[in-house]
């Protein structure tokens, strides 16, 4: 049994890493290391007997064992007991004080230390859980409490002199039917729950209200503590109808370097109790307000369970509620359950079920870790004189123009400002002063030395090195293009001189408009037709046959030139045309012709294939597919044999055009005794 408890609570933990604690590490600042996990702790209360029933003689159904377990009875045999053992067991003679000190107190320290903290009172309908979060004036419950120490933390660690600043806001919300309502402000409506690129859950447009004492909490608090909806039913006349959340945050600063930042959120929960319809007698609204509550909790169980079990899924987008306890279960806070019962029998289903889930949920692992960041603080911008910011061949410069200046009345230009020479280094106002100093002297020095006062202090060596090789070369290249180029204009000038006469024939050639002529068509491509290879040979072998199948043919096509240039043997001379000259150009092309006894013999074949083929044997036509034989064989079925193949048009509906084309298509394989395969 050991061995297997500690698979399951490893199970667990890798569980635990998968599915909270691998999104949480997102906004963990420092080193690699994962976050040591954290249980969620457990602590059950069990409330006295109400007013009516503390007389009767009904024994309880819950009796605690110790301090950490208690017992409660087998409803399957009244002889036996179950027994449960968690992290505290507070009786029906506990106080606020011992819940509070004993579970919830530890925990608030986490909060100075940048990490997230969680309490959940949990229970069915009358268990007492608002009693225990909220109280009474004379016994204050967890939230006041917690309030008041947190406060007072705060105060102690942000005191003058502390290296923190620390500064505490807070909200409060109540989801109702599966709708986040803003207790501090009803009239903004629904809002949304939305998770940041680090796996934050965040409100947008929830109320914060800073407070920095305990009358500015309950300035905030007791007010919107009346918004919350409530409503009587047989077993409660004050039942909580919805979930209601107080979101404390701590912000904390850092006074020196390296300038951190810090920030803890505390969520105090009071969940609606489940409840069983057919004892509370709701209707109406109050049934809807019932099966929500239900809903939620049911899905809170399901998280627990799937984060006990490993699965790849955990359902927390399935409710409003899971979804804003992402952080409180199986995530990165510190989280404490209390779960609340009633020791009377009636409630014994609910007792049994509440006990059931708080033994689950002890087995949940979290991953606490410290929400830090960093912020550069931003110096003041230093301020320099011009001479310190000047090089000394610069200060010369500037007091030689100062000179001229003054001996001259003509204006001059401004010497160039220091912050263009050392452009690169006026951004640097946020880096330390000294440093900030010696930057400027060796790009002073680098500027004095360098070449033409660059400043490449930004540069690395290689690639300054490399950038420097080209510039030089591209200089080179300037001055080596220059120098051909006056070489050139001094040639030109020489030609000019020695003959002026070459010069204006020169300027008369170039003067001079260039040819026109019109575009013409382009040439139609040439088509042939190839003979069966047999009809090639019969045609050999009995020269006096005249077949011929293809003609060549010319056409003489007008070419018109308009008035322009004409070229002659010599190049060099140009000569105009007066009138436009008409050309004729005779082009070649193919036409097809067939002989008069091959066409009769090839229609001669082709009537007698369509009289007496079979559909097969149609098909080896061109252009006679499956169903225009079957066409052809039933229409001669119905009117007797075809007389002349045009009788083939009342058939298939061919036109003139396309049984000429038809009959080319076929007569040459059929007159040559060659079958044509089908279209």
């Amino acid at each position: 049994m050991d061995a297997g408890a500690s698979v399951r609570l490893r199970r667990r933990e890798m569980a635990a890493a998968t599915s909270g604690a691998g999104r949480c590490r997102l906004s963990k600042v420092g080193s690699g290391r994962r976050p040591p996990p954290a249980r969620v702790r457990v602590a059950v209360r069990l409330r006295p007997f109400v007013d009516g029933t503390s007389g009767t003689s009904e024994p309880p159904c819950v009796r605690g064992i110790d301090s950490c377990s208690l017992e409660v009875a087998n409803w399957r045999n009244y002889q036996e007991t179950l027994k449960y053992q968690f992290d505290a067991f507070y009786g029906e003679r506990s106080s606020q004080q011992d819940i509070y000190a004993g579970s919830v107190q530890p925990i608030l320290r986490h909060l100075l230390e940048g990490q997230n903290a969680s309490v959940l009172a949990y229970g069915p309908t009358g268990a007492g859980k608002t009693h225990t979060m909220l109280g009474s004036p004379e016994q204050p419950g967890v939230i006041p409490r917690a309030l008041m120490d947190l406060l007072q933390m705060t105060r102690e660690e942000g005191a003058e002199g502390r290296p923190w600043a620390l500064s505490v806001t807070m909200s409060y919300l109540e989801i109702y039917q599966e709708k986040v309502l803003d207790l501090l402000d009803p009239a903004s409506g629904d809002l949304v729950i939305r998770e940041d690129c680090r796996g934050n859950i965040l409100i947008p447009g929830l109320t914060q209200k800073p407070i920095t004492s305990f009358a500015d909490f309950e300035r905030h608090f007791l007010p919107a503590s009346g918004n919350r909806t409530v409503g009587a039913t047989r077993l409660n006349q004050r039942s909580s109808r919805s979930h209601a959340v107080l979101l404390v945050k701590v912000d904390q600063r850092e006074r020196l370097a390296p300038f951190r930042q810090r920030e803890g959120k505390l969520y105090l929960i009071d969940l609606a109790g489940s409840e069983d319809n057919r004892r509370t007698g709701n209707q109406g609204l109050r049934l809807k307000e019932s099966g929500a509550i239900n809903t939620s909790l049911f899905v809170l169980g399901k998280v627990v369970d799937a984060l006990n079990q490993g699965l790849p899924r955990v359902p927390y987008r399935d409710s409003k509620l899971t979804r804003l306890l992402q952080d409180s279960l199986g995530g990165s806070a510190h989280s404490i359950l209390i779960a609340n019962i009633a020791p009377e029998r009636r409630f014994y289903l609910d007792t049994v079920s509440a006990l059931n889930f708080a033994a689950r949920s002890k087995e949940v692992i979290n991953r606490p870790f410290t929400n830090e960041s960093l912020q550069l603080h931003v110096l003041a911008p230093v301020k320099l004189s011009q001479k310190e910011l000047l090089g000394p061949s610069e200060v010369k410069k500037a007091q030689g123009s100062e000179e001229e200046e003054i001996g001259s009345p003509e204006p001059t230009a401004a010497p160039v400002s220091a912050s263009q020479k050392l452009s690169p280094l006026q951004k640097l106002s946020s880096m330390d002063p000294a440093m900030l100093e010696r930057l400027l002297s060796l790009d002073r020095l680098l500027g004095s030395q360098g070449t033409q006062g660059t400043p490449l202090l930004n540069t690395p060596r290689r690639e300054r090195m490399v950038l420097i090789k080209t510039v030089e070369e591209k200089e080179l290249e300037i001055e080596r293009l220059k120098m051909k180029q006056k070489e050139l204009e001094a040639k030109v000038l020489a030609q000019e001189a020695s003959d002026p006469k070459e010069k204006e024939n020169f300027s008369l050639t170039m003067l001079r408009p260039l040819p026109r002529r019109t575009v013409t068509a382009a040439k139609p491509l040439k088509k042939a037709v190839v003979m069966p290879l047999q009809l090639i040979q019969e045609q050999a072998a009995s020269p006096s046959t005249e077949i011929h199948i293809l003609k060549k043919k010319g056409r003489k096509r007008k070419v018109r030139l308009t008035g322009g240039l004409r070229c002659t043997s010599n190049l060099t001379e140009l000569e105009s045309l007066d009138a436009s000259e008409p050309e004729e150009k005779a082009e070649d092309c193919w036409e097809l012709q067939i002989s008069p006894e091959l066409l009769a013999h090839g229609r001669q074949k082709i009537l007698d294939l369509l009289n007496e083929g079979s559909a097969r044997d149609l098909r080896t036509l061109q252009r006679i597919g499956q169903k225009k034989a079957q066409l052809i064989v039933g229409w001669r079925e119905l009117h007797g044999p075809f007389t002349q193949v045009e009788d083939l048009e009342r058939v298939e509906g061919i036109s003139g055009k396309q049984m000429e084309s038809f009959l080319k298509a076929n007569i040459l394989g059929l007159a040559a005794g060659q079958r044509c395969g089908p279209s």
